[in-house]
């Protein structure tokens, strides 16, 4: 395969909805689409993928800018380490951030992303302003860097301007910290409203809005997004961090005497379009209404497990028909295949058994696993039409998975899947197509020598004036 605009693919396995078939011919159309699948085919006129073609996984969840700081909060402070000492990291690191290293920094990322079996991702973005909190002439400035970031990686995005209003529950007066973050109501839909101008009718991007918190917006405020968000597209998606951590639990339990996905699911139209991320801490009774609810729990098993932020119980949400999807958040690791293994492997440690999280006697744990973050990661990202299947008018995104790996090497079927999740590293994922075009090759980005090179300029800059 070569670099560029494909027609299709030939596929000697790939997974399609309804399972594993043979020799599969994937016709595309001009907008990235699959026009056509053909199982059975002789492929005339295709090029052969290079071994098992599986669709491309969503990244529900990512905080861009955080990539450049991986690897510089884990020496131990003076008092006991959490996520509130990681944060204050943050905010110092953030300070530095402009918008041209912005822009190079998402690059670097997104192509990290694709050459781990990424196709789209939703930008959970809050850094919108000047390092003086001053909004930039252009107020979707910051917007615009992801929008750029994206296209010069290839991949599909869900952008999410994020509404951050407040430093603590009921209204508290932000901090010196956070004011590259703040918006008010008006200001944060005139940058959605700008950036899904930018976006113009391309297939493989949405623009939805994010509220940070419940500790960042009021209810009022929530409600005015919401209906803002309404009346310009009333199908986009809404995400929201919440009960991440115990001490956020408490203070909202000492706002509003509730817990906050409880108090969310009550005073909130939260349904199908909501992605709750992180979830962590909640009640057997807030696991099923979530679940009932048809929203997406967002989960990002390497951040939630680096800040140490508990595990989300997956098991009882899953058996209670809950959809879920994965993302890498604040990109310490950026890998598919590692969020499916955590996701899995914190149940067996909490459950101290093995095969928790089973679809039932002698299924795939792999398989359904990374199924059903196909499904509920298209959700997340408003493309629940367009993303994650293999199926005629979805994107062209896909993977191929590399046949000669030692540890993929003659598995079979959904057998395969298990050997990527749990046993696979290095370069498992080969070639990478996203919406109709090649962007990893071989285990490469195309593009990887001029994105690598604007990232190190940019981290350079960043680290010298720290």
């Amino acid at each position: 395969m070569t670099e560029g605009t494909m027609d299709g693919l030939f596929c000697r396995r790939a997974l399609l909805p309804d399972g594993w078939a043979s020799d599969v011919a994937l016709r595309f159309d001009d907008q990235g689409r699959i026009a056509t699948v053909e199982p059975g085919s002789d492929g005339a006129g295709l090029p052969h993928a290079a071994g098992p073609v599986v669709p491309g996984m969503a990244n529900l969840h990512s905080h861009a800018f955080q990539r450049a700081m991986a690897g510089l909060a884990e020496r131990s402070g003076a008092s006991d380490d959490s996520f509130w000492t990681w944060r204050e990291t943050m905010y110092g690191f953030v300070r530095r951030m402009t918008p041209e290293a912005v822009e190079a920094v998402a690059a670097l990322l997104y192509m990290e992303m694709l050459e781990q079996g990424y196709t789209a991702v939703a930008e959970f973005h809050y850094l919108h302003h000047d390092a003086d909190g001053r909004p930039f002439a252009d107020r979707a400035e910051m917007s615009r860097r992801i929008l750029a970031a994206a296209d010069s990686a290839g991949i599909g995005l869900t952008h999410l301007p994020v509404l951050y209003a407040h430093g603590g529950f009921g209204g508290q007066p932000p901090k010196d910290g956070q004011k590259r973050f703040v918006n008010d109501v008006d200001g944060l839909l005139s940058i959605v409203a700008a950036t899904r101008a930018a976006c113009g009718d391309s297939p493989n991007r949405r623009v939805g809005l994010a509220l940070h918190s419940l500790r960042a917006v009021t209810p009022d405020e929530m409600r005015d997004a919401l209906d803002g968000l309404d009346g310009l597209d009333p199908t986009a998606p809404v995400h929201i961090h919440i009960a991440e951590q115990t001490a956020e639990v408490d203070d909202g339990i000492a706002w509003s005497g509730r817990r906050p996905v409880d108090w969310l699911l009550d005073n909130a139209p939260v349904g199908p379009r909501w992605c709750l991320v992180h979830a962590t801490h909640v009640t057997p009774a807030e696991v099923a209404a979530l679940a009932a609810s048809g929203a997406v729990a967002g989960l990002c098993l390497t951040t939630e497990a680096n800040l140490g932020d508990g595990v989300f119980p997956a098991a009882d949400f899953l058996a209670q028909g809950g959809r879920f999807g994965i993302g890498s958040d604040s990109h310490i690791s950026v890998s598919a295949a590692e969020e499916l293994r955590l996701l899995e492997y914190g149940q067996r440690l909490v459950h101290r058994r093995r095969n928790v999280l089973s679809g039932g006697p002698g299924r795939s744990i792999g398989a359904d696993l990374y199924r059903a973050a196909l499904a509920g990661g298209a959700q997340a990202l408003g493309q629940a039409d367009a993303q994650g299947a293999l199926a005629p008018g979805c994107l062209a995104d896909l993977v191929v998975l590399d046949a000669n790996d030692p540890k993929l090497f003659s598995r079979a079927d959904d057998v395969l899947l298990d050997a990527y999740v749990f046993a696979g590293s290095g370069r498992v994922v080969r070639d990478v197509v996203a919406a109709g075009r090649l962007v990893v090759r071989d285990g490469r980005h195309v593009r990887q020598d001029g994105i690598t090179a604007a990232y190190r300029r940019a981290v350079q800059r960043l680290l010298q004036d720290s």
